[in-house]
């Protein structure tokens, strides 16, 4: 019998932690810039590169190290260590750490830059015939 633990998969994480912020793939490759392809081969990998996946970190507003250690074990503790304050309610942080508006308009943005670039493409596929 073996004791050798298996490796984490990195890829599986990362979805985890994206299906638990409420985010998309789809939404994460547009945060990171790619394809929503490459977040799904992401996702399928047991290993990715350090660049990338700091990347992803940022984009999901975790760490790098959150996303190598991350179990369910944790998010399971996490929740329960909430206190109950003198009230009786629970304390929570619920501030967000961007403003959600900032992110609508960098999105719409990249959308209004990235039909500006296919006008012109297909302007100068015209223009060639």
């Amino acid at each position: 019998m073996s004791t050798t633990t298996k490796p984490k998969h990195i890829g599986r994480n990362i979805s985890r932690i994206r299906e638990l912020k409420g985010m998309k793939q789809e939404a994460l490759a547009i945060a990171i810039g790619v394809s929503q392809q490459s977040v799904s081969n992401w996702e399928a990998s047991e290993t990715i590169e350090q660049e990338k996946l700091i990347e992803i970190a940022k984009a999901l507003g975790v760490t790098k190290e959150a996303i190598e250690n991350f179990s369910e074990e944790n998010v399971i503790n996490y929740f329960n260590t909430f206190n109950e304050s003198v009230s009786g309610s629970f304390i929570t942080n619920n501030e967000c750490t961007f403003n959600p508006l900032d992110k609508v308009v960098e999105l719409y943005e990249r959308l209004v830059q990235a039909e500006k670039d296919k006008v012109e493409y297909l302007e100068k596929l015209l223009k060639g015939k």
